[in-house]
């Protein structure tokens, strides 16, 4: 049997606390784009952390609409300096 990892609910005030311990909000995403930029920024050296979205007051249509489809949607947090990597050419 798969076993399910409880998500602790963050809402206002999360958003508060991650900002205070240093990570910054990025961006909303569904798959393939959202393990594609996460990838991307551990890539870079920052810590990414995903929150699961969830609805909040205003226009949430687009979401609802990926959610039929079974798409689910996170939110990006990134924090540290983000290094580029020595072996890359384009940030030498």
């Amino acid at each position: 049997m798969a076993r399910v990892i409880p998500l602790r609910p963050l809402g206002d005030a999360g958003e508060e606390e991650l900002i205070r311990a240093g990570w910054r909000k990025q961006s909303t995403l569904s798959e393939p784009r959202l393990s594609e930029v996460a990838e991307g920024y551990r890539s870079m050296g920052y810590e990414v952390h995903l929150q699961p979205y969830r609805a909040g007051p205003g226009c949430n249509t687009c979401f609802d609409a990926g959610e039929a489809l079974g798409q689910k949607h996170a939110t990006v947090w990134i924090r540290g300096g983000g290094s580029a990597r020595g072996d890359d050419e384009l940030f030498d």
